[in-house]
């Protein structure tokens, strides 16, 4: 890889069209064909991009929600993942700013590296800003080992909408207050790294009820309510210094006077509003230009990229028109609005861009992890008394590995049941111990539980003493009556740590001090 040149010095090597070719942030995918990679590099050489966005496939991409293509697991990948970013570096003529999303760690692209919990469980956390400096410090490592220098994260948008398809368990929660100084700890542990992070997805996308990547969500607020709210945690962390801000895909009439245009196009919101009124000075970067929010609509190649440029963004992030967009961009815009950017980017590539020659392993997740478990610990309702004195049946639903149950069974005697079709299976129990994992942590189709299992559930705790512990979205609550639950207890992650913290608090080992980051509509 070449070294980085100083601005002083790039303002004058580089062509107009290389400084346009900067401000291209393509997708690459770990799992590509050699015939992929060499398409790739092609724009690497003959369009002089910027940086690469890493996903893990083709058939994982968001936007192949309709396609349902089969995700091919490669317990190699972080292996060619640093094998890739160091080719398509070693032929580029300056060093390629590599980015990823690692809002939970690597884990979210990649298979076997550390997996971290999900923002929504660090959100349950309570005076415990410690330890997302240090995950933020964890997942900066693990980037540094594979080679990447931003991470496009962390999430700061206010979850208030319990039907929201795409952020959820994403969001630290909707307390504008809490979600502001976790993210600040997350980004703190980050740059103490020397990675960059990304606050996203300005103006908020937290009280949406469909998802950019398929449809443009419409926010129907004033312009003083998103202030006070979803523009709260953007404000204060741009007085931080925030490294970057993501645009994202938003029809918001109140901040685009009326105009239902999606905001990552909006000059009215990335311009007047983001630049001027809310000083903001860094690099803004669109969110992925693939997504059907905005890319139906431009059918013309280039033309999307010259929008979302001529719009506000410094960095296109996943443009599928590489050549045509810079083309198109060399063809609209000035002289002035080109090096105004490209002094941005480069600013930004020569912060976290050096020479690095040490070996860097990936963290432990597991110690870190096991105090989140226990400080995240929620006690959502009731109390378990003298249960566990009682003969109880513990009933699992919805996973294959029962480290919860497991746990207690080195102390306590009880029955458990592994495949359960109806109530009448457990008429000899009174008291029944249930450990819910839903398979997926997005609602879509109830978070991939089954209604057999929610009715199951329903009735169980009409008909008896029943406690119930939740290892996953804590939005699932939504969908269960549990006024009649002798006791609910929130684990957010299915991780084998939290299961076995969760196994502690049902032995009365320890109490639950976390606290719920988000409003279940459900009535107790």
């Amino acid at each position: 890889m070449n070294n980085m040149i100083s601005y002083h010095n790039a303002t004058t090597a580089l062509s107009i069209s290389e400084k346009v070719g900067q401000f291209f942030m393509p997708a690459a995918f770990i799992n590509d064909t050699e015939e992929e990679i060499q398409r790739i590099e092609k724009s690497i050489l003959e369009d002089g991009i910027g940086g690469l966005c890493f996903f893990h496939s083709r058939a994982s991409a968001a936007t192949n929600f309709e396609g349902q293509k089969k995700i091919v697991y490669n317990e190699n990948s972080f292996q060619t993942l640093k094998k890739l970013i160091q080719r398509y570096q070693n032929i580029a003529k300056y060093p390629l700013l590599i980015s990823i999303d690692a809002e939970w760690g690597l884990a979210m692209r990649i298979e076997n590296t550390p997996q971290y919990p999900y923002a929504i469980t660090l959100g349950a956390l309570q005076h415990n800003e410690d330890l997302i400096f240090t995950l933020g410090k964890q997942i900066a490592n693990d980037c540094k080992a594979a080679g990447i220098h931003w991470n496009l994260a962390p999430v700061v948008d206010i979850n208030n909408n319990a039907n929201n398809p795409v952020i959820g368990y994403r969001s630290f929660g909707e307390n504008k207050f809490l979600a502001t100084l976790k993210a600040a700890a997350f980004i703190k542990g980050t740059e103490i790294e020397g990675v960059l992070t990304c606050i996203k997805h300005f103006p908020g996308h937290g009280d949406t009820a469909v998802d950019s990547h398929l449809g443009l969500p419409l926010i129907d607020k004033s312009k003083e309510e998103l202030i006070k709210n979803e523009l709260f945690p953007f404000q204060q962390l741009i007085h931080e210094g925030v490294d970057s801000i993501m645009a994202g895909h938003l029809s918001i009439p109140a901040l685009a006077d009326g105009d239902t245009i999606p905001s990552s196009l909006s000059k009215k919101m990335l311009k007047d509003l983001l630049r001027d009124e809310m000083k903001f000075k860094g690099v803004v970067i669109s969110d992925a230009l693939n997504m059907h929010a905005v890319a139906m609509n431009y059918p013309t190649k280039g033309a999307l990229e010259w929008v979302a440029f001529d719009a506000g963004n410094d960095v296109l992030c996943f443009s599928e028109n590489v050549t045509a967009g810079v083309q198109t961009i060399l063809q609209n815009a000035t002289a002035a609005q080109i090096e105004e950017s490209f002094k941005r980017i480069w600013a930004l590539k020569e912060k976290a861009i050096k020479k690095n020659s040490e070996k860097i392993e990936l963290s432990d997740a597991a110690p870190l992890n096991a105090l989140i478990a226990k400080e995240s610990l929620t006690l959502y309702k009731g109390g378990l008394a003298d249960f566990k004195s009682q003969k109880f049946i513990g009933i699992a639903l919805g996973a294959t590995k029962h480290t919860f149950f497991n746990s207690i069974a080195k102390e306590l005697n009880f029955d458990t049941i592994e495949s359960i079709q109806d109530a009448s299976q457990v008429s000899a129990y009174d008291h029944v111990l249930i450990a819910l994992y839903p398979p997926k942590a997005k609602p879509a189709n109830l978070f991939d539980l089954t209604e057999e299992d929610i009715a199951l559930i329903q009735t169980l705790m009409a008909t008896k003493n029943v406690v119930l512990y939740l290892f996953g979205n804590p939005y699932v609550l939504n969908h269960i009556s549990i006024e009649k639950a002798k006791a609910v207890i929130i684990a957010y992650q299915n991780f084998e740590v939290f299961q076995e913290n969760a196994a502690q608090h049902f032995l009365g080992k320890h109490t639950a001090v976390g606290k719920i980051p988000v409003a279940i509509k459900n009535k107790l």
